[in-house]
């Protein structure tokens, strides 16, 4: 437990601008996965923190809502600022408590503060509008204002990213914000309202509750005070999340799951296609809704391939994130380790072959090794599944059309790839993959200039970009007479 700063060690919520100990009769623990070793325990929280949580919210809009954009971008500015000056000590936490190496954890917390200091200028731009009237002595405007108090609900795997997008977007908007973290990696979310605090935040705006999730979401879903939520995680508790709001009218931004398809043409540069693909397919051992997962490498081009993608993979450094140049770190929970056997047992069944890796790797901890599975058909769990994990499946396919088709198959449209040096080809592809993202010659989809979100399955609306910030903002139409 000394690995955590000391604040942290005995985790505690943030409400009102105050610390504060959870009061319920549970209990829950936060876990390294790289060692199994518990890092803290908590109380979880009663009834009544969560209702002192919504009523400081309430609060907290009525006064954060009449503070200028301007002012409210200062704060933000000033916590990414603060974000970055604690980078070493953020980044060790995150990484305790989630796994992942510590480089990408500090370049976690980059992407958070870009994404603050985004919002903090975009919040100047909710740009209304005058609207030409039909009288002499009327005039009409369009407004946008804060949708209200929001409840934002963050998945485990991008702990600092997850709940700072929804956070900045809403603050910007002059939204306050109910936030519960993944009860598996509270202590991220904490350091996020411990530089917001330190910033200036007034009391009352953020507050941040962990715990039983299906007590949490459904009170707090449920609460007047609540005008809009936000879900970060699976498509199947997205599902369910979404029809709760919606049974009080209120409106959600959900991201949810993918299992994202990548073409591989054969005009394409295969060495920059692996070395593209191959780290975004393991970043965070695979645990990302926009992995590429479903390789379809055209014919000519496919034997090369796996061979590449297999050689690559083997070389990568497994290990405890906080150790010197390790590459990819564990998977979160041990649950994910029979998951991942699940998956490469089926394919050897239906008679794919395991190119590299298919097993669990060390005794301590939850680690598997880097897997390539070729020659696989489309009725494979791994091409239908999202694994979650860093498995690649990888398939041959013949002509462009074929290609969209498969790649189009599935109810889930996050993020897709194709590689090629052909632009009447990018062109096609550009606009026959069904998805959110699209990534051509590229892996890298996520930026705080850009809307992140998807289509089907996979959720609606975005985070980033100016839709990050129409997320959180209604529009008013005014009459005027004079």
């Amino acid at each position: 437990m000394a690995l955590l700063p000391e604040f942290l060690r005995t985790p505690t919520f943030f409400i009102d601008g105050a610390w504060r100990t959870g009061t319920g009769d549970g209990e829950g623990t936060i876990v390294n996965p790289a060692t199994g070793e518990v890092l803290a325990r908590y109380r979880s929280p009663s009834v009544d923190d969560i209702d002192a949580a919504l009523e400081a919210a309430g609060r907290g809009f009525s006064l954060w809502r009449r503070v200028p954009a301007i002012e409210r971008g200062a704060v933000l500015r000033r916590a990414a600022t603060l974000m970055r000056e604690r980078l070493d000590e953020y980044a060790r936490v995150l990484t305790l408590e989630e796994g992942k190496p510590l480089a990408e954890a500090r370049g976690e917390w980059q992407v958070t503060a870009d994404m603050f200091e985004w919002f903090a200028e975009e919040a100047r731009r909710a740009y209304g509008r005058l609207v030409p009237a039909r009288a002499e002595h009327l005039q009409q405007q369009v407004v946008r204002e804060p949708i209200g108090p929001v409840a934002a609900f963050a998945a485990w795997n991008f702990p600092a990213r997850n709940p700072g997008y929804k956070i900045a977007a809403a603050l910007a908007a002059g939204c306050s914000c109910v936030v519960k973290p993944a009860e598996e990696t509270p202590l991220t979310c904490l350091l996020l309202a411990q530089a917001l605090a330190d910033a200036g935040l007034p009391a009352g705006v953020l507050n941040v509750l962990y715990g039983d999730p299906t007590e949490l979401s459904s009170r707090l879903i449920a609460s007047p005070v609540i005008r809009k939520i936000s879900f970060t995680g699976s498509t199947r508790v997205g599902q369910l999340l979404a029809v709760q709001a919606a049974q009080l009218a209120k409106p959600a931004t959900l991201e949810l799951g993918g299992q994202a398809p990548v073409l591989v043409f054969d005009d394409a540069d295969i060495d920059h296609a692996v070395g593209q693909l191959l780290p975004s397919k393991y970043r965070n051992a695979g645990q990302t809704c926009i992995s590429p997962t479903r390789f379809f490498v055209q014919e000519g081009s496919y034997a090369r391939f796996v061979e590449a993608f297999a050689r690559a993979s083997r070389a990568l450094r497994v290990g405890d994130g906080m150790g010197d140049a390790v590459q990819m770190g564990p998977l979160f929970h041990e649950r994910r380790l029979p998951e991942m056997q699940r998956f490469v047992e089926d394919a050897i069944a239906r008679g794919a072959r395991v190119a590299c890796g298919g097993e669990q790797r060390a005794a301590a901890g939850y680690f598997w090794e880097p897997t390539v599975v070729s020659d696989l058909e489309d009725d494979a769990l791994l091409m239908q599944a999202e694994p979650f994990g860093p498995i690649a499946a990888i398939a041959p396919f013949a002509t462009l059309d074929e290609g969209l088709e498969r790649a189009n198959a599935l109810p889930y449209g996050l993020g897709a790839y194709a590689f090629t040096t052909s632009l009447r080809t990018a062109q096609r592809v550009a606009g026959g993959l069904e998805a959110g993202m699209i990534g051509i010659n590229t892996a890298k989809l996520s930026h705080a200039e850009t809307p992140f979100g998807g289509v089907k399955q996979s959720g609606h609306g975005s985070e980033g970009g100016t839709e990050g910030l129409d997320a959180y903002l209604v529009t008013k139409s005014i009459s005027l007479a004079s």
